[in-house]
């Protein structure tokens, strides 16, 4: 229990919170804003077609009129941008959660849900714990070091239940058949219509998929090197699946930013811009926000 304690509680840089969540933030403004705006929306839609979800039966969520969504839409890019000046993190922080998960669920209540979002709600709920955390600030937290393991248990959980779930409700038909094919058709690039020429490169790519998102929890079991690489690789797999089929999991990119040392990467692009500058590198040791 000691070991498992220690794992979770693996204290990281308060450097590496200030910036994970600014990522958060900005992409909570980006994605209100421009990438996922039917909450907003359904504010006209007729009520009829509300159907409640597990969490608006418990609260007894209404359907969402024009005023709510107004409210939900500029309250939340509000809070936003206050939790971005790093004034006022967990009330901030709170506001956001709220403001974004119940914009979400209004998105959600009237069509499918959307798996790649259920990491980016976790980071939601547990970033206003840290408290204070500045770009600079190089104490270590172990109450950090747990938001960050649930960030990253969530987000492993999302590849792996999502291989459980191909395999539980469509069967092996999900890599044996024409998934991928399918999707190509129906939303596919100029690559993707290219693929549709090499039938068995789609097959096997079923195949590559299932097989990662099932050995997805290696990622805890090996060392910092390997770790990195397997995010790099991740990425590359998301840029191709938008490359081919024009689907891209947003918020769950965002998540897969929790593995690597962000203070690090900052360091080093600071120090890269100053030389660029011929400035005498200096050492930031500020840990106000």
């Amino acid at each position: 229990m000691s070991r498992l304690w220690s794992w979770l509680f693996a204290p990281v840089p308060l450097a590496r919170v200030a910036l994970f969540r600014r990522c958060v933030y900005a992409f909570v403004i980006v994605d209100i804003l421009l990438l996922h705006t039917s909450g907003y929306r359904h504010g006209w839609a007729d009520p009829v077609w509300y159907q409640p979800l597990y969490l608006g039966e418990v609260f007894r969520i209404p359907a969402a009129d024009v005023p709510q969504v107004e409210i939900l839409k500029w309250g939340t890019v509000a809070a936003s941008l206050l939790a971005l000046t790093g004034r006022l993190p967990r009330v901030a922080g709170a506001l956001v959660a709220v403001g974004w998960v119940w914009y979400q669920y209004v998105a959600f209540a009237y069509g499918k849900v959307d798996h790649d979002r259920g990491d980016f709600i976790v980071a939601l709920l547990v970033l206003p714990l840290i408290g204070m955390a500045a770009t600079g600030d190089r104490r270590r937290s172990e109450l950090a070091g747990f938001a960050f393991r649930a960030v990253q248990l969530a987000c492993i959980a999302t590849y792996f239940l999502s291989a459980w779930a191909k395999v539980r409700f469509g069967g092996w038909d999900w890599v044996n058949s024409a998934t991928i094919t399918r999707a190509v058709i129906r939303r596919g690039t100029f690559l993707g219509d290219w693929l549709l020429h090499i039938p068995w490169s789609l097959h096997a790519t079923q195949w590559v998929i299932f097989s990662l998102e099932m050995l997805s929890p290696l990622i805890f079991f090996v060392s910092e090197y390997w770790r990195r690489r397997m995010i790099a690789g991740w990425f590359a797999f998301h840029a191709a699946t938008y490359a081919v089929i024009t689907i891209a999991f947003w918020p769950h990119l965002i998540m897969l930013l929790a593995f690597l040392p962000l203070e690090q990467y900052r360091d080093s692009a600071v120090a890269r811009w100053r030389s660029w500058r011929g400035e005498e590198p200096r050492l930031r040791t500020s840990t106000s926000p």
